[in-house]
């Protein structure tokens, strides 16, 4: 089909910016290694929080936005997989959040920490539903090996860790995060502990696959083998909080990469030097699924935006 925006990287970034552009009128080609499903973004928690990602000034008014989506999305939450879901962020307080925070409807302090009600994705079953979306559309999945960004008119780079190489941008790093999943032994709420600054941290989502246990940040780790011992102590951090998670059958084990950029999230647009127009939307570490929308909407906006 004919295409006036390529959009490269088909993770929830790639997606979202994809159907932004699409429903606004312009033909869309996505340009992906693999499918959604089997992406970084797949292995994602898909709790909506600010975590681990620049600039702060900025973070805000993207979270904002997307969150907005989400609570739309979850008045139909067995098709997109997006559900509000009640919590706990321990050992948290609101003085040490941004402005973004006060508009967050039901975000309340207590002695543990702050509790709301955020959304909770399901990124398997919520990524197939943003292809539908994005093929409903009018716009199309590739996949395909890309070694460098296309020579288009327009093209849209979201291609997470890949444009450490793709563009070429060094500051683009992977941070390991490995993960567990355990049959529920019938908890409803997540949980997060932020104490944890380190390369581990202790969460627990659930989702209707089972109980999602985390987790690492393990820095420069590109390693996608899930390791025993590191499982081991997930297992152990989430049975301190909930002691049946101990017995709790073992489903599975995974292994992802959050592409961190140093300087923070780049939402640019770059002129070439043969007069293509190319927009960044790269480098949201672990909150990718946090700001996708307000990331989608603002890339969109400078893609079409007037030479």
């Amino acid at each position: 089909m004919s295409s006036d925006v390529i959009v490269v990287g088909g993770g929830v970034i790639g997606l979202t910016t994809a159907i932004v552009l699409a429903e606004s009128g312009r033909q869309v080609r996505v340009w992906c290694r693999e499918r959604a499903r089997d992406s970084t973004s797949a292995v994602a928690g898909g709790l909506w929080w600010p975590y681990r990602i620049e600039p702060e000034e900025r973070v805000g008014d993207w979270a904002l936005a997307s969150l907005r989506v989400y609570e739309e999305l979850a008045l139909k939450a067995e098709e997109t997989g997006v559900r509000l879901a009640e919590g706990l962020h321990a050992g948290a307080r609101l003085d040490g959040l941004g402005p973004w925070a006060a508009q967050v409807p039901g975000l309340r302090e207590g002695p543990e920490g702050l509790r709301a009600r955020l959304p909770l994705i399901d990124m398997p079953t919520h990524l197939d539903w943003l292809e539908r979306r994005l093929i409903e559309a009018g716009g199309a999945v590739e996949v395909r090996d890309v070694e460098r960004l296309p020579d288009a008119p327009l093209v849209v780079n979201c291609t997470g860790l890949g444009a450490r190489h793709l563009v070429p941008d060094p500051q683009v790093r992977p941070v390991r995060g490995q993960l567990v999943v355990v049959e529920n032994p019938g908890i409803r709420e997540w949980y997060t502990a932020v104490e944890d600054a380190g390369e581990e941290s202790t969460y627990f989502m659930p989702q209707p696959y089972g109980l999602l246990l985390g987790g690492t940040a393990q820095e420069d780790d590109g390693n996608l083998t899930p390791d025993p011992a590191t499982a081991g102590r997930i297992i152990a951090g989430c049975a301190r909080i909930h002691p049946e998670i101990a017995d709790a059958r073992v489903l599975g084990h995974r292994v992802g990469l959050r592409p961190v950029r140093d300087a923070g999230v780049r939402v640019e647009r770059q002129l070439t030097s043969n007069g293509r127009v190319l927009v960044h939307n790269y480098g949201h570490g672990g909150a990718g699924v946090t700001v996708a929308w307000g990331c989608a909407q603002e890339a969109a906006a400078l893609a079409t935006a007037p030479s």
